[in-house]
């Protein structure tokens, strides 16, 4: 692996050279590439304009995030901006002419990429429904293709950004790529809509369990699960950039929560709120403002058991937001105003 990891350090390096102009472009990408995007901004998008393509997409990210965390526990893939220091490769005449940015100190191990994996899962989704409804109304295999050519784009633009700020190696980014493309496939035909509220409570129960298990497990055969945590605060460039909502029980917490306000939604409002378009864009504007504002809530780091409990209750609220709360609302206040 050490050839694969110094090629990767490499590709790094030259990114960072030959496309500095576009540095920030690449921050932007890598933030909307982020798993936590897929509930914030990409489910409430897609919700307004397709109901079952929305609780598609809360229903693949929680799944392949879950599964991305399984994979990083077992695979305990490195990641550039430690590896380059752990390694003992480089001394101070040959180090690699590369720096670190704000979004790099992730703490979960390296491999697959999370947001390569959950990207590619999630936008397969909604690719392939779009690509069906262009199909159905044109006929056109060319312009049908568009959206899929689209899709390409998106991965290739955040796999780089991955490279680009050493957050991952270039092979961990393929990896996550092809295992996302390939649950996005599976996953896209077994949509949760209209199941009852125990199946989504049993469900995140089973994922919370599991991964628990699975912790324990690796502890009793004197796996470190910590390992990645120890080294990503040693070798961050600045200790502000170490968040806790990167670490690899965040992401656990936050599918869970998603997938049990998934359930309420659905319990609150079957079928959800019927709208017309122009209620609906009002719907979608009031509620990534709100979605914007839950996420931007600071919660307390000590300790931690308070911050993943609510880091929890934070996503149980995401899907009640865009699915009850805001339509429920934008239903009434237009139903009123077409009385008077």
């Amino acid at each position: 692996m050490e050839t694969v990891y110094t090629h990767g350090i490499r590709v790094a390096e030259t990114l960072q050279e030959q496309t500095s102009h576009l540095e920030k472009f690449w921050l932007t990408v890598t933030l909307l590439g982020d798993p936590k995007a897929a509930f914030l901004l990409v489910f409430p998008f897609t919700y307004f304009i397709s109901k079952r393509t929305g609780v598609a997409v809360v229903w693949v990210a929680a799944i392949s995030e879950w599964l991305n965390l399984v994979f990083k526990w077992i695979l305990f893939g490195e990641r550039p901006f430690w590896w380059i220091g752990e390694s003992g490769l480089y001394d101070k005449t040959s180090q690699p002419k590369v720096h670190q940015f704000p979004s790099t100190c992730e703490t979960g191990p390296g491999s697959p990429s999370g947001h390569a994996m959950v990207t590619a899962a999630v936008w397969w989704v909604v690719v392939s429904s779009l690509g069906s409804f262009v199909y159905s109304r044109t006929h056109s295999l060319v312009i049908s293709a568009v959206p899929y050519m689209l899709y390409v784009t998106v991965l290739a633009a955040v796999g780089i950004s991955r490279i680009f700020i050493l957050a991952h190696f270039p092979h961990q980014v393929i990896a996550g790529c092809l295992t996302g493309l390939l649950l996005g496939v599976t996953l896209r035909s077994t949509v949760p809509e209209g199941r009852p509220l125990l199946f989504f409570f049993s469900f995140s129960v089973g994922l919370m369990f599991s991964a628990l298990v699975l912790n324990v497990a690796l502890q009793q055969l004197g796996v470190d699960i910590f390992w990645s945590i120890s080294l990503a605060k040693k070798w961050c460039s600045r200790g502000e950039w170490i968040r806790l909502d990167t670490a690899p029980f965040s992401s656990l917490t936050r599918d869970c929560g998603a997938l049990v306000g998934l359930g309420l939604a659905q319990y609150w409002k079957p079928g959800g709120w019927s709208l017309p378009w122009a209620a609906r864009a009002l719907s979608l504007a009031v509620s990534s403002m709100g979605l914007y504002h839950v996420n931007r809530l600071p919660l307390p780091v000590k300790p931690q058991s308070l911050f993943y409990s609510l880091f929890f209750v934070k996503f149980v609220l995401v899907p009640q937001i865009v699915m009850v709360f805001v339509p429920g609302l934008v239903h009434l206040l237009t139903r009123k105003k077409k009385k008077d």
